[in-house]
C-alpha cells in the first residue's frame, strides 16, 4: 500500500475536521471522550479533502524526526503505553487502531504492511523484541524545565498604586502548546482610568485568529463600558483635536503575546465608534457603573464589530483576510475583573474560573466561579432548545456538539454558526481567493434553518472577597480536561503557601507491594523539598498536568515524553494549555470587610 493511502485511511473524517489533512491516529468518535484528538482545529467536526501533507518533508521538525524511526521500528506502542496514561475515563478513546494489544500485537494490516520487512509480522516482532534494545529518547531535567518555562510571566502589583491599594498581591501565567501555532492566548491589564484590573484566557478554535483579536480588544471595550461619562467626552474631544489619548489600560504581557500592528487603526475605528454610541445614550446623569451590565454590552459588542467588519471588509486585501479569518475562526472567554472585594467573572465557552479557599485546618476547597457552556451543562442545551422552533429539538444538539459539529456552545466569531445562509454566500464569494478556496468557510452546517445559533453573550458571576480567599486560577479547557478542580486548588495552595496538608496515599485499587509504598512515600517527601524548583505557580500546575502518573506525582519520565511528542502526535494526547493564577492579598482584604 502506497504512503498515500496509509494516510488517507487514517484522517479523521467524523467526529472533528483537520483542514491540513493530517495523519490521525485515532477511532473517529468515543461517545465519553470530551476533547477533540485531531491535531487540527479540534472543536468542529466536517469532511474535508485530502490535502499533501508537511509531514514526510525534508525539513520535518526534530520530534518528527525522532518518530517515525519509532514507526518503522514498530516502537511506537512502547511510547504509547506510557505516554497516553489518562487520568480520567472519558479521555480514553478504545481506538481499534491504537489500543495496546492491538498495536503492540496485531495491528491493522496497513499499519503492519508500513512496519514490517518481508519476513512475517509475528516473526518480525519476535525477532525484534529480542534482537535490539528500544531507543528512549528521554529529555533531561533541564530540557523539561526550558520547555515549562519558555512562556511563563509574572507580575507583582504594587499594594499602593497612588490611587487605591490593591487586593491583588500578584499573579503568575504560562502556556503549553499542543497546537502549531498555539490557539490559546491570554491577557492581563490594570484599568487606569477606573479602578479594578482585568486577566483573561482565550481558547480558539479553527484557528488561532479569532482567539488572538479577542485578547487584543476585549479589554479595550469593557474598560470603555466602565468609563465615567464625563472621561468618554474627554478621550473623544481629545481625539477630534489631535491631543494625545489618556492611556486607558496598563497591559502586562510576555514578550511573545504580541499585537497585530496591522489591524490596529481598524480596531481603534470600532472602539471609538463604540464610546460615541455610549456617550449619546448616556446624558451624564447616572454615576454608577454596573460592572456584570458593562461586562455583557462589552462582550456582545467586540463580536458584533467583528462580524460587522467581516461583512464590509476593507480595500487593504491583507486586512480583508484577516478579519474574515478573525470572523470564520472562533474563540471562548473567561475574564475576571476585581476591584477591590468585587469579583465578577464572565464566561463565554468552557474555560474555567476556579477559587481556591483555605479552611481553618488549613485544607483547600474550590468554588467554581463560571459554568461550561456546552453540552454537560443542561441549562445550556435547554436554553438552546428554547431559542429554536420545536420542530429542531433534536437537531439543534447532536453527539454533544451544537448542530453536531461545535464544543462550546458560547463563543466570539464563528460566523458559520450566526449568519444566514445567503450572507456566508455572499461574503464568501466576494472575499479573497484564500476564502473561496477553503472548504471549513463553503462548509454549510447540517440542519441550518433558523440562525443564529451561537452567541458571545456571557454569564457573569460575582463574588465578595473573603479573607480566606487565597486565589484564583483561570484556565483554559485544556487544564479542566486533565485535572479535577478540587487537585488543581489543591497544587496551587501547597504551591503558595509552601504547607502540604499530607492525605494517606491512595492506589485506587492497584496492587502496591512495601518496597513500592516506599518508593510512594521517598517521592512524596522529595516533592516537598523540590516545589520551589518553579518559581511561577502556573508553571508548577502545568508541570503536574502533564506529569502526574496514576498516584498524584510527577512522573519526569512521562514528563518527558509529553513534552517530546512531535506536533502532529501532542494533539491527540492533550489540548493546549493556558493558566492565570491570582494571588490575593488577606490583609487588605480583611481591612475592606472591617471598615464596613
Amino acid at each position: 500500500m502506497s504512503i498515500s493511502a496509509l494516510l488517507s485511511m487514517g484522517r479523521c473524517c467524523c467526529r472533528c475536521c483537520c483542514p491540513r489533512g493530517l495523519w490521525m491516529l485515532s477511532a473517529p468518535r468515543c461517545d465519553d471522550r470530551r476533547m477533540c484528538v485531531c491535531p487540527g482545529p479540534r472543536r468542529i467536526g466536517i469532511p474535508v479533502r485530502s490535502s499533501s501533507l508537511p509531514l514526510f518533508s525534508d525539513a520535518m521538525p526534530a520530534p518528527t524526526q525522532l518518530f517515525f524511526p519509532l514507526v518503522r521500528n514498530c516502537e511506537l506502542s512502547r511510547i504509547y503505553g506510557t505516554a497516553c496514561y489518562c487520568h480520567h475515563k472519558h479521555l480514553c478513546c478504545s481506538s481499534p487502531y491504537l489500543s495496546q494489544s492491538r498495536l503492540r500485537y496485531t495491528p491493522h494490516p496497513a499499519y503492519a504492511t508500513f512496519c514490517r520487512p518481508k519476513e512475517s509480522w509475528w516473526q518480525y516482532t519476535q525477532g525484534r523484541r529480542y534482537a535490539s534494545t528500544p531507543q528512549k529518547f528521554y529529555l533531561t531535567p533541564p530540557q523539561v524545565n526550558s520547555i515549562l518555562k519558555a512562556n511563563e510571566y509574572s507580575f507583582k502589583v504594587p499594594e499602593f498604586d497612588g490611587k487605591n491599594v490593591s487586593s491583588i498581591l500578584g499573579f503568575d501565567s504560562n502556556q503549553l502548546p499542543a497546537n502549531a501555532p498555539i490557539e490559546d492566548r491570554r491577557s492581563a491589564a490594570t484599568c487606569l482610568q477606573t479602578r479594578g484590573m482585568l486577566l483573561g484566557v482565550f481558547d480558539g478554535h479553527a484557528g488561532c485568529a479569532c482567539s488572538q483579536a479577542v485578547s487584543e480588544r476585549l479589554f479595550y471595550y469593557i474598560a470603555v463600558s466602565l468609563l465615567p461619562h464625563e472621561t468618554l467626552l474627554e478621550i473623544e474631544n481629545a481625539v477630534e483635536s489631535g491631543r494625545a489619548l489618556l492611556p486607558i489600560l496598563q497591559w502586562h504581557k510576555h514578550p511573545n503575546d504580541y499585537f497585530s500592528k496591522e489591524a490596529s487603526k481598524l480596531y481603534f475605528n470600532s472602539l471609538r465608534t463604540y464610546w460615541q454610541e455610549l456617550i449619546d445614550l448616556n446624558t451624564g446623569e447616572s454615576t454608577d457603573i454596573d460592572v456584570k451590565e458593562a461586562l455583557i454590552n462589552a462582550f456582545k459588542r467586540l463580536d458584533n464589530d467583528i462580524s460587522l467588519e467581516a461583512q464590509v471588509g476593507d480595500p487593504n486585501s491583507f486586512l480583508n483576510y484577516l478579519v474574515l479569518r478573525v470572523a470564520f475562526s472562533g474563540a471562548t472567554a473567561c475574564v475576571a475583573h476585581v476591584d477591590g472585594v468585587d469579583l465578577h467573572v464572565a464566561n463565554t465557552g468552557d474555560s474555567r474560573a476556579m477559587l481556591g479557599v483555605q479552611e481553618e485546618d488549613g485544607s483547600w476547597s474550590a468554588v467554581t466561579l463560571s459554568n461550561d457552556h456546552n453540552a454537560q451543562n443542561e441549562r445550556e442545551v435547554e436554553r438552546l432548545k428554547l431559542e429554536h422552533p420545536k420542530s429542531e429539538a433534536k437537531s439543534v444538539v447532536k453527539q454533544d456538539r451544537l448542530l453536531g459539529l461545535l464544543m462550546p456552545f458560547r463563543a466570539f466569531g464563528d460566523v458559520k454558526f450566526k449568519w444566514s445562509i445567503d450572507l456566508q454566500k455572499r461574503v464568501i464569494e466576494s472575499g479573497p481567493d484564500q476564502l473561496n478556496d477553503n472548504e471549513y468557510t463553503k462548509f454549510i452546517p447540517p440542519n441550518y434553518h433558523t440562525p443564529p445559533y451561537l452567541t458571545a453573550e456571557p454569564e457573569v458571576t460575582y463574588h465578595r472577597l473573603r479573607p480566606q480567599d487565597k486565589f484564583l486560577v483561570l484556565a483554559t479547557d485544556g487544564l479542566w480536561e486533565t485535572m479535577h478542580r478540587h487537585d488543581v486548588v489543591k497544587i496551587v495552595g501547597e504551591y503558595l503557601t509552601g504547607m502540604h496538608h499530607q492525605q494517606p496515599i491512595a492506589v485506587g485499587g492497584y496492587k502496591v507491594t512495601l518496597g513500592q509504598m516506599h518508593g510512594l512515600l521517598t517521592e512524596r517527601r522529595a516533592k516537598m523539598s523540590s516545589v520551589f524548583e518553579d518559581q511561577n505557580a502556573a508553571t508548577h500546575l502545568i508541570r503536574h498536568a502533564v506529569g502526574n502518573n496514576e498516584f498524584g506525582a510527577v512522573d519526569h519520565e512521562r514528563l518527558s515524553k509529553m513534552l517530546s511528542l512531535p506536533e502532529e502526535l501532542a494533539r491527540m494526547y492533550r489540548d493546549d494549555i493556558t493558566i492565570i493564577v491570582v494571588q490575593f492579598n488577606s490583609h487588605v482584604v480583611g481591612a475592606y470587610q472591617n471598615q464596613e
